[in-house]
């Protein structure tokens, strides 16, 4: 029915009418309570980032989705489809991360004088070429030599990568885009995972596996091309040490605190991250009733928590001092880690996949604070003339990492895979401790005075 009559004066102050404007119009105050829930959600997701910076981001998540297509099947293609043994497998992938780190300190120096969208470019080219090789390989040394190649790619262009996206943006903007970048990869990680779960089922072969590693490749040269054509190169800035700060990584090995909280956040990375991401699933596979469709949802639950939480997590986090929420996640992923264990009891498949999604969900939770902590607050305590070295020991942090998890987790696979979980809770909850008792001595601009805020260094 037409409304052939308005109250004209209830339009322009609903206190006159007897009814109110929202009435009129059909909307009730619980649409009004609804549209402002939005709103806030809506705005819970704004970063403030330029758009060179979200391109950027957009081309991670591509980059991720390929590397999401094989990570979670590494140590079983070359165990299972090419005949390695599993000690074999974590050694060929752990020598992909141990060349990553070799070459991020010396990409660090590099970035003090170079182009750091250079690097990036050159990078995600040789990842290209290493990781379409492992398509192909049936002997060990062919699997190193991949390793090789590709490691040094994702070692030149992850610690590039960080520093073109802490050149582009402002000291104020470094908890958004961290976490603006850990949503760009957990989205991919996770989409990447699920699809190469439900394809590695429907046919486990090797030619399921090839095509997952060949598009894996188009995906890091897709990235390298994004790169050149729609991130601009920030002008480079020489800063001039005086004598007394120095120069070079002596006067990174200078900085104990800092040294402290990358040796900790290693042990975290190792454990939280590395452990789930690689070992949960063979140890899963073989340990447990899930099989490779329901390691894919596992996946998918951990990145998918991350994907949603973590941006509107930046101003929850914020609201901790750094040593508090460093606490804080190493008690998630010591609890984590340990719940593991009670899915080797479990024959249901549906119960056991329930379990170590919920055991994802929580980790993700620890990833989500970890990542906003750590990031930052490697921004914050590096000199200007050192941001580059000091980023590549925080990229030396997950590459590291990448390869001691593979590594360990690989030869606890074969002597006592249950010493995976626990240890790793006792380790987790050991870094914790070391961290908490760093307490007001890390840099925490958001809880510190004015008067030391002033005087706190200054980071391009």
């Amino acid at each position: 029915m037409p409304i052939t009559h308005v109250d004209t004066d209830a339009l322009e102050n609903p206190a006159v009418g007897k009814r109110p404007v929202s009435h009129l119009f059909g909307v009730s105050p619980f649409d009004r309570q609804m549209n402002r829930r939005v709103s806030h959600l809506i705005a819970g997701w704004r970063t403030g980032l330029s758009r060179p910076v979200l391109i950027l981001q957009a081309g991670n998540a591509l980059n991720y989705f390929g590397y999401g297509l094989v990570l979670p099947f590494e140590i079983i293609y070359l165990h299972q489809v090419r005949g390695f043994s599993t000690s074999t497998a974590g050694l060929v992938l752990a020598a992909t991360m141990g060349t990553s780190a070799f070459v991020t300190p010396p990409t660090g120096a590099l970035l003090d004088r170079c182009s750091a969208k250079a690097l990036v470019v050159g990078g995600s080219l040789a990842s290209a070429l290493g990781y379409a090789g492992f398509a192909w390989v049936d002997r060990p040394w062919q699997g190193f030599a991949c390793s090789i190649i590709g490691g040094a790619g994702l070692g030149v262009a992850g610690t590039a990568n960080r520093t073109l996206v802490v050149k582009l943006i402002t000291p104020e903007q470094r908890a958004a885009a961290f976490a603006l970048n850990r949503v760009a990869g957990n989205f991919g990680i996770g989409a990447g995972a699920t699809v190469a779960g439900f394809i590695v089922a429907a046919a486990q072969q090797l030619r399921s596996f090839q095509i997952l590693y060949s598009f894996d490749a188009v995906t890091y040269a897709g990235f390298a091309v994004i790169v050149l054509a729609a991130v601009p190169s920030p002008r480079s800035e020489i800063a001039t040490a005086t004598d007394a700060n120095g120069t070079g990584f002596r006067a990174v090995a200078r900085d104990r605190l800092f040294l402290t909280v990358i040796a900790a956040n290693l042990v975290l990375v190792v454990v939280g991250h590395t452990f789930f991401s690689n070992i949960l699933p063979p140890f899963a596979k073989a340990h447990t009733p899930v099989g490779p469709a329901e390691i894919g949802i596992i996946i998918l639950a951990n990145t998918s928590f991350i994907v949603i939480a973590q941006i509107p997590a930046v101003r929850v986090v914020a609201r901790m001092r750094r040593a508090q929420a460093f606490a804080a996640t190493s008690a998630l992923f010591a609890g984590a880690l340990l719940t593991v264990l009670p899915a080797t009891l479990i024959h249901s498949e549906l119960a056991a996949t329930s379990l170590l999604a919920g055991v994802a969900i929580v980790l993700a939770s620890a990833e989500i604070a970890h990542i906003l902590v750590l990031g930052p607050l490697v921004a914050d305590m590096a000199p200007a003339h050192l941001l580059g070295r000091y980023l590549s020991l925080y990229t030396l942090t997950f590459s590291g990492s990448l390869a001691l998890g593979p590594a360990i987790g690989g030869l606890l696979l074969q002597t006592f895979p249950d010493a995976i979980w626990w240890g790793g809770a006792l380790a987790a909850l050991l870094a914790g401790a070391v961290l908490l008792r760093l307490g007001d001595r890390l840099p925490d601009p958001r809880h510190e005075a004015p008067s030391r805020r002033a005087s706190a260094p200054e980071v391009a």
